[in-house]
């Protein structure tokens, strides 16, 4: 069973606390893993940004809605109950509890005055699904916005010169981490023999040296028999590494071909390149930052 939104848990955690008894927040999901037949690779998912496990927090958020609207309360950390409110509710005998259901609760309407489903309206919202967690709608609005970037990266990328081009290649292979000395701009996209591009050093020590081929193509793919010339030169400068760089993409005869050979080309195809830019800060500006913290539960450990 695919793990259930957040609002799809609000009438079973609600349920549960219907015996009128004080439960823990762990308790809870482990009766509601139970109750939706979660496997333990599902309770352990974790979600697209990797800051916690996606059930715990649809149930963290679902419990939280419910002591909004005066469902439940809390009676310390981590520990809540069922109030007088959640009892008759349950007495309704409703199918489903979601945000609309509680919107009839003066508390919860309140709560939900001024958020970004209300402040931006209906028709403007793709990216916010109310059956979805905040951190959830944030993670997907972030990822909506980063893929809006890397198009725009690689629209920018395809149009510039190709001095421009080579100069690109560089920075971002050595902001990657790769190369650091005084010579290595000069040392690449400077139309050297034998099909290589140019030479970075591997490090800033200059310990190996890595070949690069870039070919900007705004849509042609690059095929085996291309990257298979690069190697070839590569064999004649007896080098050991080297990294092809395009703006389009590669082929699945390419990529296979590399994996064969005994000397390492990595490929980086134009959305490979576009993030790596976005990754480490080159062709792009930060325009707004937004940190997002939790409780720090050790900092309230007494000992």
């Amino acid at each position: 069973m695919a793990i259930p939104d957040f609002e799809a848990i609000m009438l079973p955690l609600l349920t549960i606390a219907g015996d009128g008894k004080e439960h823990s927040i762990t308790d809870a999901l482990n009766l509601l893993g139970t109750r939706f037949n979660l496997t333990e690779e599902e309770r352990q998912q974790l979600q697209p940004s990797g800051s916690d496990r996606l059930f715990n927090n649809r149930v963290r958020w679902a419990r939280f809605d419910l002591g909004k609207a005066g469902l439940l309360e809390s009676v310390g950390w981590g520990r809540f109950r069922i109030s007088q409110r959640g009892m008759d509710v349950l007495k309704e005998k409703p199918e489903a509890i979601d945000e609309a259901f509680l919107r009839r609760y003066p508390e919860f309407q309140q709560l939900k005055k001024g958020s970004v489903q209300e402040a931006a309206g209906t028709e403007s919202t793709a990216s916010v699904q109310p059956s979805k967690t905040p951190e959830e709608n944030l993670d997907a609005t972030f990822r909506q916005l980063r893929q809006k970037l890397e198009e725009e990266l690689l629209a920018r990328v395809k149009g510039c010169s190709w001095q421009f081009f080579e100069k690109l290649v560089v920075k971002v292979l050595v902001a990657t981490g790769y190369g650091g000395a005084a010579d290595d701009e000069q040392r690449v996209g400077r139309g050297r023999d034998g099909g290589i591009d140019g030479i970075i050093k591997e490090d800033k020590l200059g310990f190996d040296a890595v070949y690069i081929q870039a070919k900007q193509w705004p849509d042609n793919t690059v095929g085996r028999p291309v990257v298979q010339a690069f190697a070839g030169s590569m064999e004649g400068q007896k080098a050991r590494k080297g990294v092809f760089i395009t703006t389009s993409r590669f082929s699945q005869d390419a990529m296979d071909y590399v994996q064969l050979l005994e000397r390492k080309i990595v490929l980086i195809d134009g959305e490979r390149l576009a993030q790596l830019m976005i990754d480490y800060g080159v062709g792009v500006e930060d325009v707004a930052i937004y940190k997002v913290q939790r409780v720090d539960l050790n900092y309230f450990e007494e000992g």
